[in-house]
Parts: C-alpha cells; sequence; structure tokens
C-alpha cells in the first residue's frame, strides 16, 4: 500500500504532478475536488478526480473479474497501524490521520463505488479490520471483503509471537475472530498471508475448504506464494486471487506469477501499486525516511537508500511524462498502466488522504493505444532499477514453496 506526500509546487513542474497538490490543498482547505475541474471535458474531468456524478458513472459502469467475484477496477487497500499517540492511526510509511476520518475514507470510497476492500489481522494488529468493520455498518453488502491470516498472533491480545502460522486450527481460530472484528457473518475473499514453510498447502487450502462448507468464507486466496504452491493450493480449494507486489517499479509477477493466474482463471491483486508512493512523484533523488518515533517502512527497503533513489528516478520522469501526454496524474498513470497489462488485474492502493483515494480511481478512466502501450513498456522496460524490493528477512517470505503433505 501506498501513502502520498505532495511535493513543493513549481511552474516547471508537470501539470499531472500539479494536479496532485491542487488535490491535496482541496482536502486541507476543505474544498471539493471537483471545484478544481469544474471547466475540463467530462472524461478529463474523471480521470483527474471530478464530480461525484461523473465518478458514479464510471465505477457503476466499469466491473473486471477476480475469478468470479466482479469488482471496480480499482480497490482501496486499509494496512493502518497504532500511532506514536493515542488516537492516532498511521501507515508505513510516515502519514497519519484519526480513526473517524479511516472511518470516512473507507465510506467515501464505497459511496464513490468502490467495492473491493482489502485489510489483513496483522495491520495493527487487529486495528484495520476493526475500523474496516465499523466503516462497513450498513454498507456490507455492497463490497467484496479481502482479509488475510497466517502470521503468528495471539487472538486476544494480538501479541506477535513470531513467525507464521497457517496450521488448520489456527486458522479456523483466527478466521472467528476476524468476523468479530469485521462485525460481519462472511469474508468474501480469505488470503494466505504468506505460505507457511511448515504447514503443507494441502492443508491450508483443506481448512478454507472446510469455512467455505460452513460460509463463514466464500473464497479463497494466496499472497507471495511459490508458483508450485499455487497449483497445489488450486488443486484443492480453486483459488480466486494471487496478491503479489506488482508495480513499475517492480515487475516480477510477469515471469512465471501472470502466466499461471491467467492458465488457472485466478485474479491478480496488485498490492504497492504506486510503489510506496514512489511512483507518485511524492519522493526525490535525495528524500530520506524516518526511523522514529514511528518507522518509516521505507527506510528499511533498498530500492530507497540513498544510494539506489538518484538512478530509480529515471523512473518517476517516464511516469511525469506519459502522465502529461494523458492528462493524468503520475499515480493515476501508474495505475492505469497496470489496468492495461491484463484485464484481471486489480490494484489496491492505500492512502490516508481522501482527496488521493478520490483521485486514484480515475485510473479508470485512461487507456491506451496498443502503440501507446509498447512505447510505455518499453520506457518504462529501459530503466535499470537499483536496490531490492524489500529488506532481506521480509523477501525470505517471498515466493516460498509450501512443504509437501506426506
Amino acid at each position: 500500500m501506498s501513502i502520498f506526500h505532495s511535493p513543493t509546487s513549481s511552474d516547471q513542474e508537470p501539470r499531472g504532478l500539479q494536479r496532485r497538490q491542487l488535490l491535496a490543498t482541496a482536502a486541507t482547505l476543505g474544498i471539493a475536488p471537483w471545484l478544481l475541474s469544474a471547466c475540463a471535458s467530462q472524461t478529463a474531468s474523471i480521470a483527474n478526480g471530478a464530480d461525484d456524478a461523473a465518478m458514479r458513472r464510471l465505477t457503476a459502469g466499469q466491473r473486471r473479474k477476480l475469478g468470479t467475484l466482479e469488482v471496480f477496477p480499482v480497490g482501496l487497500g486499509c494496512q493502518w497501524r497504532p500511532g506514536a499517540t493515542p488516537g492516532v492511526v498511521a501507515d508505513s510509511y510516515s502519514s497519519t490521520f484519526d480513526r473517524p476520518a479511516a472511518v470516512r475514507l473507507i465510506q467515501r470510497a464505497v459511496d464513490l463505488g468502490v467495492n473491493f476492500i482489502d485489510t489483513a489481522e496483522v495491520y495493527g494488529p487487529f486495528l484495520s479490520e476493526e475500523i474496516v468493520g465499523e466503516a462497513l455498518q450498513g454498507i456490507r453488502n455492497k463490497i467484496v471483503l479481502e482479509t488475510k491470516f497466517g502470521m503468528d498472533l495471539d487472538q486476544k491480545t494480538g501479541k506477535r509471537l513470531g513467525g507464521l502460522n497457517s496450521r488448520p486450527e489456527h486458522i479456523k481460530q483466527v478466521v472467528e475472530a476476524q468476523l468479530r472484528r469485521l462485525r460481519t457473518d462472511r469474508i468474501d475473499v480469505l488470503v494466505q498471508h504468506r505460505v507457511d514453510p511448515a504447514v503443507p498447502i494441502e492443508d491450508v487450502a483443506g481448512a478454507v475448504k472446510d469455512l467455505i462448507a460452513e460460509g463463514k468464507v466464500l473464497h479463497f486466496g494466496l499472497s507471495e506464494p511459490g508458483v508450485q504452491t499455487i497449483r497445489r493450493a488450486h488443486a484443492v480449494q480453486p483459488l480466486t486471487v494471487i496478491q503479489n507486489e506488482y508495480s513499475m517499479l517492480w515487475r516480477g509477477p510477469e515471469a512465471q506469477v501472470l502466466p499461471v493466474c491467467e492458465e488457472l482463471s485466478i485474479g491478480f491483486v496488485c498490492w504497492s501499486p504506486l510503489a510506496m508512493g514512489f511512483l507518485t512523484g511524492s519522493v526525490k533523488a535525495d528524500s530520506r525516511f524516518a526511523s522514529t518515533p514511528v518507522m518509516d517502512f521505507r527506510a528499511v527497503v533498498p530500492r530507497f537508500a540513498p544510494e539506489a533513489l538518484p538512478a530509480n528516478m529515471a523512473l518517476v520522469q517516464v511516469v511525469r511524462d506519459w502522465a502529461e501526454r494523458k492528462n493524468a496524474t503520475p499515480a493515476q498513470l501508474a495505475l492505469a498502466w497496470l489496468l492495461a497489462q491484463k484485464p484481471w488485474i486489480v490494484p489496491i492502493p492505500g492512502t490516508t488522504n481522501m482527496a488521493h483515494m478520490e483521485e486514484n480511481l480515475g485510473a479508470a478512466a485512461i487507456s491506451f493505444t496498443a502503440d501507446e502501450l509498447r512505447q510505455l513498456n518499453a520506457a518504462v522496460a529501459a530503466v535499470n532499477i537499483q536496490g531490492a524490493r524489500l529488506p532481506p528477512a521480509v523477501m525470505l517470505m517471498s515466493g516460498v514453496e509450501a512443504p509437501l503433505k506426506r
């Protein structure tokens, strides 16, 4: 998930980036975002975060499939934790708001037509699920709700016990607690957050299959799994989604995971589709990230290290250039690029900023000709990204193959 910090405006900055700054200013001053584009055409207005009626027409008219589920092309990721002071809710990238604002953000997204909400038990822990559950009261049936299990947490206190835990009995305990926090009678998509190297995936899939039979879960998914684990899980309980990191900055899924998803008719959900804010233009070559009082996750991500950022800024320029060309913001351009890769891909950008959430939805109004997409793909591929996508300890949990069942 991503968070956006608007940079200082200048006359030389591209129109799309200035647009993002205007949206942030509008949110700060309490101005409706549509006022900023009142003179634009309807198409440009939608792409630039326009009036509610135009946005609702867009969201009502567009759906893409994740397995058998039909969702708006852009979802909402809800990944929050307690801030440094009571009542404050923080994300992983130095942005904060309060709990009522988080509830309003979710409700506003649903009001505009977003119908795919993602969260997880470990986000908080528990806090994000509690906020989502509160926000969805009275509107639960309008959305596809996705949450995740698999981290080893004390189900009463939320204390991290270390490592992973996908033992079948634990999964079922987790789901009972999630249903209470989410204030619902079913989880639309239950995703294993990371493959447990100690539990055969057949056992995990079997436990989820039991929960589906009970009506407590409707669909099954995996996050960052090994390719053979996808096949083995799918053979026991058909998968609806694979959720991996995917963006212009990290295209790893294209090699093996996306082909398997296409073969098996599994939808693909992109976490960090805006590369932790990098693709919005909010990160500069000399940006540095806080480690206290609440750590910005990018402080430990190699591709955001001081020695890597200057080289990686070439990709930001590609995004800016194309955003200007398509009359969009950089964030919208980056999301639209993902949507153009496959018709069954859904990004789930996260934000603490209402105007940015509204802006992100406008990505669904942007399209590319075949020639434009070839040009853009070539420009993205030409940038040699420096630094690993995640810290070593986190990378070790990606692409893991579950042990064979004996």
